[in-house]
Protein backbone atom coordinates (compact mmCIF):
# COMPACT_ATOMS: atom_id res chain seq x y z
CA UNK A 1 0.00 0.00 0.00
CA UNK A 2 2.91 2.35 0.73
CA UNK A 3 4.17 1.91 -2.85
CA UNK A 4 0.74 2.78 -4.25
CA UNK A 5 0.43 5.86 -2.03
CA UNK A 6 3.90 7.02 -3.07
CA UNK A 7 3.06 6.59 -6.76
CA UNK A 8 -0.24 8.43 -6.29
CA UNK A 9 1.58 11.31 -4.61
CA UNK A 10 4.08 11.48 -7.47
CA UNK A 11 1.27 11.61 -10.02
CA UNK A 12 -0.69 14.19 -8.00
CA UNK A 13 2.34 16.49 -8.17
CA UNK A 14 2.13 16.22 -11.96
CA UNK A 15 -1.66 16.59 -12.07
CA UNK A 16 -1.60 19.88 -10.14
CA UNK A 17 0.81 21.47 -12.61
CA UNK A 18 -1.08 20.13 -15.63
CA UNK A 19 -4.35 21.42 -14.14
CA UNK A 20 -2.77 24.84 -13.68
CA UNK A 21 -1.76 24.97 -17.34
CA UNK A 22 -5.22 23.78 -18.41
CA UNK A 23 -7.08 26.34 -16.29
CA UNK A 24 -4.87 29.24 -17.37
CA UNK A 25 -5.40 28.26 -21.00
CA UNK A 26 -9.16 28.06 -20.45
CA UNK A 27 -9.03 31.55 -18.96
CA UNK A 28 -7.32 32.86 -22.06
CA UNK A 29 -3.83 33.42 -20.70
CA UNK A 30 -2.05 31.84 -23.67
CA UNK A 31 -2.08 32.57 -27.38
CA UNK A 32 -0.75 30.15 -29.99
CA UNK A 33 2.54 32.08 -30.05
CA UNK A 34 2.98 31.94 -26.27
CA UNK A 35 2.33 28.18 -26.30
CA UNK A 36 5.05 27.72 -28.90
CA UNK A 37 7.34 29.91 -26.80
CA UNK A 38 6.88 27.67 -23.75
CA UNK A 39 7.69 24.57 -25.79
CA UNK A 40 10.82 26.24 -27.17
CA UNK A 41 11.91 27.42 -23.72
CA UNK A 42 11.64 23.88 -22.38
CA UNK A 43 13.27 21.99 -25.24
CA UNK A 44 15.92 24.49 -26.33
CA UNK A 45 16.87 26.30 -23.11
CA UNK A 46 15.67 24.75 -19.84
CA UNK A 47 16.04 21.03 -20.59
CA UNK A 48 19.63 21.20 -21.95
CA UNK A 49 20.69 23.19 -18.86
CA UNK A 50 18.85 20.73 -16.61
CA UNK A 51 20.66 17.78 -18.18
CA UNK A 52 24.11 19.36 -17.88
CA UNK A 53 23.62 20.20 -14.20
CA UNK A 54 22.04 16.91 -13.20
CA UNK A 55 24.55 14.69 -14.98
CA UNK A 56 27.64 16.56 -13.80
CA UNK A 57 26.46 16.87 -10.19
CA UNK A 58 24.95 13.44 -9.58
CA UNK A 59 26.72 10.89 -11.78
CA UNK A 60 30.13 9.35 -12.20
CA UNK A 61 31.84 8.18 -15.37
CA UNK A 62 31.49 4.59 -14.21
CA UNK A 63 27.73 4.86 -13.76
CA UNK A 64 27.21 6.57 -17.10
CA UNK A 65 29.27 4.00 -19.00
CA UNK A 66 27.32 1.21 -17.31
CA UNK A 67 24.03 2.82 -18.35
CA UNK A 68 24.57 3.33 -22.09
CA UNK A 69 24.42 -0.38 -23.10
CA UNK A 70 20.80 -0.32 -21.92
CA UNK A 71 19.99 1.60 -25.12
CA UNK A 72 19.35 -1.70 -26.90
CA UNK A 73 16.23 -2.46 -24.85
CA UNK A 74 14.06 0.54 -25.86
CA UNK A 75 15.24 0.16 -29.46
CA UNK A 76 14.23 -3.51 -29.54
CA UNK A 77 10.95 -2.76 -27.76
CA UNK A 78 9.98 -0.12 -30.33
CA UNK A 79 11.03 -2.36 -33.22
CA UNK A 80 8.71 -5.11 -31.98
CA UNK A 81 5.91 -2.60 -31.42
CA UNK A 82 6.35 -1.36 -34.99
CA UNK A 83 5.80 -4.86 -36.34
CA UNK A 84 2.92 -5.47 -33.93
CA UNK A 85 1.19 -2.26 -35.02
CA UNK A 86 0.48 -3.75 -38.45
CA UNK A 87 -1.30 -6.73 -36.91
CA UNK A 88 -3.36 -4.45 -34.66
CA UNK A 89 -4.25 -2.22 -37.64
CA UNK A 90 -5.56 -5.20 -39.57
CA UNK A 91 -7.43 -6.65 -36.60
CA UNK A 92 -9.16 -3.31 -35.87
CA UNK A 93 -9.51 -2.30 -39.55
CA UNK A 94 -7.89 1.10 -38.97
CA UNK A 95 -8.65 3.77 -41.57
CA UNK A 96 -6.11 3.83 -44.41
CA UNK A 97 -5.40 7.55 -43.97
CA UNK A 98 -4.58 6.94 -40.29
CA UNK A 99 -2.28 3.94 -40.60
CA UNK A 100 1.09 5.68 -40.76
CA UNK A 101 0.17 8.01 -37.90
CA UNK A 102 -1.28 5.05 -36.00
CA UNK A 103 2.02 3.13 -36.20
CA UNK A 104 4.04 6.17 -35.17
CA UNK A 105 1.89 6.86 -32.10
CA UNK A 106 1.71 3.13 -31.29
CA UNK A 107 5.48 2.77 -30.84
CA UNK A 108 6.74 6.21 -29.68
CA UNK A 109 6.16 7.64 -26.21
CA UNK A 110 6.34 11.06 -24.55
CA UNK A 111 9.67 10.54 -22.78
CA UNK A 112 10.40 14.20 -21.93
CA UNK A 113 7.29 16.31 -21.29
CA UNK A 114 5.65 13.53 -19.25
CA UNK A 115 8.29 10.84 -18.80
CA UNK A 116 10.97 13.04 -17.25
CA UNK A 117 8.76 14.74 -14.59
CA UNK A 118 6.98 11.49 -13.71
CA UNK A 119 10.17 9.48 -13.22
CA UNK A 120 11.80 12.29 -11.26
CA UNK A 121 8.75 12.55 -9.01
CA UNK A 122 8.71 8.79 -8.42
CA UNK A 123 12.42 7.92 -8.24
CA UNK A 124 14.34 11.19 -7.86
CA UNK A 125 17.39 12.32 -9.85
CA UNK A 126 18.93 8.83 -9.75
CA UNK A 127 16.50 7.85 -12.53
CA UNK A 128 17.71 10.53 -14.94
CA UNK A 129 20.39 8.50 -16.81
CA UNK A 130 17.85 5.78 -17.56
CA UNK A 131 15.26 8.35 -18.64
CA UNK A 132 17.79 9.91 -21.01
CA UNK A 133 18.89 6.57 -22.47
CA UNK A 134 15.26 5.82 -23.36
CA UNK A 135 14.89 9.37 -24.67
CA UNK A 136 17.87 8.89 -27.02
CA UNK A 137 16.28 5.80 -28.58
CA UNK A 138 12.79 7.28 -28.69
CA UNK A 139 13.71 10.62 -30.27
CA UNK A 140 15.91 8.95 -32.91
CA UNK A 141 13.18 6.53 -33.96
CA UNK A 142 10.46 9.20 -33.95
CA UNK A 143 12.37 11.66 -36.14
CA UNK A 144 13.30 8.94 -38.62
CA UNK A 145 10.78 6.11 -38.87
CA UNK A 146 7.97 7.91 -37.02
CA UNK A 147 8.03 11.02 -39.20
CA UNK A 148 8.28 8.92 -42.37
CA UNK A 149 5.17 6.98 -41.32
CA UNK A 150 3.25 10.20 -40.63
CA UNK A 151 4.26 11.56 -44.05
CA UNK A 152 2.70 8.50 -45.67
CA UNK A 153 -0.71 9.68 -44.40
CA UNK A 154 -0.14 13.19 -45.77
CA UNK A 155 -1.05 14.82 -49.04
CA UNK A 156 2.35 14.42 -50.73
CA UNK A 157 4.80 11.59 -51.30
CA UNK A 158 6.77 10.49 -48.26
CA UNK A 159 10.38 11.65 -48.42
CA UNK A 160 13.38 11.46 -46.15
CA UNK A 161 15.74 14.39 -45.58
CA UNK A 162 18.91 13.39 -43.73
CA UNK A 163 19.92 16.96 -42.93
CA UNK A 164 16.59 17.87 -41.31
CA UNK A 165 16.35 14.51 -39.57
CA UNK A 166 19.81 14.76 -38.01
CA UNK A 167 18.97 18.29 -36.87
CA UNK A 168 15.90 16.95 -35.05
CA UNK A 169 17.73 13.98 -33.55
CA UNK A 170 20.66 16.05 -32.31
CA UNK A 171 18.29 18.45 -30.62
CA UNK A 172 19.29 20.78 -27.76
CA UNK A 173 18.17 18.27 -25.06
CA UNK A 174 20.29 15.50 -26.56
CA UNK A 175 23.23 17.89 -27.02
CA UNK A 176 22.86 18.94 -23.37
CA UNK A 177 22.97 15.28 -22.39
CA UNK A 178 26.07 14.69 -24.53
CA UNK A 179 27.84 17.76 -23.10
CA UNK A 180 27.10 16.55 -19.58
CA UNK A 181 28.48 13.10 -20.38
CA UNK A 182 31.67 14.57 -21.89
CA UNK A 183 32.20 16.81 -18.85
CA UNK A 184 31.84 13.83 -16.51
CA UNK A 185 34.06 11.50 -18.55
CA UNK A 186 36.80 14.12 -18.89
CA UNK A 187 36.35 15.25 -15.27
CA UNK A 188 35.89 18.87 -16.33
CA UNK A 189 34.30 21.24 -13.81
CA UNK A 190 32.50 24.31 -15.09
CA UNK A 191 32.73 27.60 -13.13
CA UNK A 192 30.44 27.76 -10.12
CA UNK A 193 28.52 30.81 -11.39
CA UNK A 194 27.79 29.05 -14.67
CA UNK A 195 26.53 25.91 -12.92
CA UNK A 196 24.29 28.09 -10.74
CA UNK A 197 22.83 29.71 -13.87
CA UNK A 198 22.25 26.29 -15.43
CA UNK A 199 20.61 25.12 -12.22
CA UNK A 200 18.15 28.03 -12.09
CA UNK A 201 17.33 27.75 -15.79
CA UNK A 202 17.04 23.96 -15.63
CA UNK A 203 14.59 24.32 -12.76
CA UNK A 204 12.05 25.60 -15.28
CA UNK A 205 11.93 22.24 -17.08
CA UNK A 206 9.40 20.29 -15.05
CA UNK A 207 6.81 23.03 -14.27
CA UNK A 208 6.87 24.47 -17.79
CA UNK A 209 6.57 20.98 -19.29
CA UNK A 210 3.49 20.25 -17.23
CA UNK A 211 1.93 23.64 -17.94
CA UNK A 212 2.51 23.01 -21.65
CA UNK A 213 0.71 19.66 -21.43
CA UNK A 214 -2.23 21.38 -19.71
CA UNK A 215 -2.37 24.02 -22.45
CA UNK A 216 -2.27 21.29 -25.11
CA UNK A 217 -5.20 19.54 -23.45
CA UNK A 218 -7.17 22.77 -23.43
CA UNK A 219 -6.40 23.42 -27.09
CA UNK A 220 -7.40 19.89 -28.11
CA UNK A 221 -10.62 20.15 -26.09
CA UNK A 222 -11.68 17.43 -23.67
CA UNK A 223 -15.02 17.17 -25.50
CA UNK A 224 -13.17 15.93 -28.58
CA UNK A 225 -12.14 12.74 -26.80
CA UNK A 226 -13.57 9.61 -28.37
CA UNK A 227 -13.19 5.86 -28.03
CA UNK A 228 -13.36 4.29 -31.45
CA UNK A 229 -11.20 1.64 -33.14
CA UNK A 230 -8.50 4.12 -34.07
CA UNK A 231 -8.13 5.37 -30.49
CA UNK A 232 -8.55 2.03 -28.73
CA UNK A 233 -5.68 0.60 -30.79
CA UNK A 234 -3.36 3.40 -29.64
CA UNK A 235 -4.44 2.97 -26.02
CA UNK A 236 -3.66 -0.75 -26.23
CA UNK A 237 -0.28 -0.03 -27.77
CA UNK A 238 0.75 2.63 -25.25
CA UNK A 239 -0.63 1.11 -22.05
CA UNK A 240 -0.73 -2.66 -22.63
CA UNK A 241 1.56 -3.96 -25.38
CA UNK A 242 4.49 -1.57 -24.77
CA UNK A 243 4.91 -2.14 -20.99
CA UNK A 244 4.15 -5.86 -21.23
CA UNK A 245 6.77 -6.34 -23.95
CA UNK A 246 9.33 -4.31 -22.03
CA UNK A 247 8.63 -6.26 -18.83
CA UNK A 248 9.08 -9.60 -20.60
CA UNK A 249 12.35 -8.38 -22.13
CA UNK A 250 13.80 -7.13 -18.86
CA UNK A 251 12.67 -9.84 -16.42
CA UNK A 252 15.56 -12.26 -17.12
CA UNK A 253 18.20 -9.50 -17.45
CA UNK A 254 20.84 -8.74 -14.85
CA UNK A 255 20.68 -4.95 -14.56
CA UNK A 256 19.77 -2.31 -11.95
CA UNK A 257 16.20 -2.62 -10.72
CA UNK A 258 15.65 1.11 -11.14
CA UNK A 259 16.67 0.90 -14.81
CA UNK A 260 14.05 -1.80 -15.34
CA UNK A 261 11.39 0.26 -13.58
CA UNK A 262 12.16 3.43 -15.53
CA UNK A 263 12.25 1.62 -18.89
CA UNK A 264 8.87 0.00 -18.25
CA UNK A 265 7.32 3.32 -17.21
CA UNK A 266 8.90 5.17 -20.15
CA UNK A 267 7.54 2.59 -22.59
CA UNK A 268 4.01 3.26 -21.29
CA UNK A 269 4.09 7.04 -21.52
CA UNK A 270 1.47 8.93 -23.60
CA UNK A 271 1.70 9.78 -27.30
CA UNK A 272 4.44 12.29 -28.18
CA UNK A 273 3.32 15.92 -28.22
CA UNK A 274 5.26 16.33 -31.49
CA UNK A 275 2.85 14.02 -33.33
CA UNK A 276 0.12 16.66 -33.98
CA UNK A 277 2.72 19.23 -35.06
CA UNK A 278 4.35 16.86 -37.57
CA UNK A 279 0.92 15.69 -38.77
CA UNK A 280 -0.14 19.25 -39.49
CA UNK A 281 3.14 19.96 -41.27
CA UNK A 282 2.70 17.05 -43.70
CA UNK A 283 -1.07 17.18 -44.18
CA UNK A 284 -1.95 14.13 -42.06
CA UNK A 285 -4.86 14.10 -39.59
CA UNK A 286 -3.50 16.47 -36.92
CA UNK A 287 -6.83 16.46 -35.04
CA UNK A 288 -6.63 12.69 -34.60
CA UNK A 289 -3.08 13.04 -33.26
CA UNK A 290 -4.08 15.87 -30.88
CA UNK A 291 -7.00 13.85 -29.51
CA UNK A 292 -4.70 10.87 -28.89
CA UNK A 293 -2.17 13.06 -27.08
CA UNK A 294 -4.98 14.29 -24.81
CA UNK A 295 -6.56 10.88 -24.24
CA UNK A 296 -3.32 9.06 -23.50
CA UNK A 297 -2.06 11.86 -21.24
CA UNK A 298 -5.25 11.85 -19.16
CA UNK A 299 -5.39 8.06 -18.92
CA UNK A 300 -1.70 7.89 -18.03
CA UNK A 301 -2.56 9.63 -14.77
CA UNK A 302 -4.54 6.48 -13.90
CA UNK A 303 -2.21 3.95 -15.51
CA UNK A 304 1.05 5.23 -13.99
CA UNK A 305 0.19 4.55 -10.30
CA UNK A 306 -1.03 1.06 -11.20
CA UNK A 307 2.05 0.36 -13.30
CA UNK A 308 4.30 1.81 -10.61
CA UNK A 309 2.85 -0.59 -8.06
CA UNK A 310 3.39 -3.52 -10.44
CA UNK A 311 7.01 -2.70 -11.31
CA UNK A 312 7.95 -2.35 -7.64
CA UNK A 313 6.87 -5.92 -6.89
CA UNK A 314 9.19 -8.88 -7.16
CA UNK A 315 8.03 -9.49 -10.73
CA UNK A 316 11.01 -7.75 -12.36
CA UNK A 317 13.63 -8.21 -9.62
Amino acid sequence: MGIFVHSIQGVVIIIVMIALGYLLAEWGWFSEDSTKLIARLVTQIALPAYMIVTITEHFTAQKLLATLPGLRFPVLNMAILFGLSFGVMRALNIRKDHRGLFSSMFLNSNTVFIGLPVNEALFGVSALPYVLVYYMANTTIFWTLGVYLIQRDGVGAATFNWKKTLGKIFSPPLLGFMIGVVLVLLKIQLPTFLMKDFSYIGGLTVPLSMIFIGISMSNAGLKSMRFDRDSIGILLGRFVFAPVLMTLMLMPMSMPIEMKQVFILQSAMPVMTNAPVVSKLYGADADYAAVMVTETTLLSLIVIPILMMIVQTNLIH
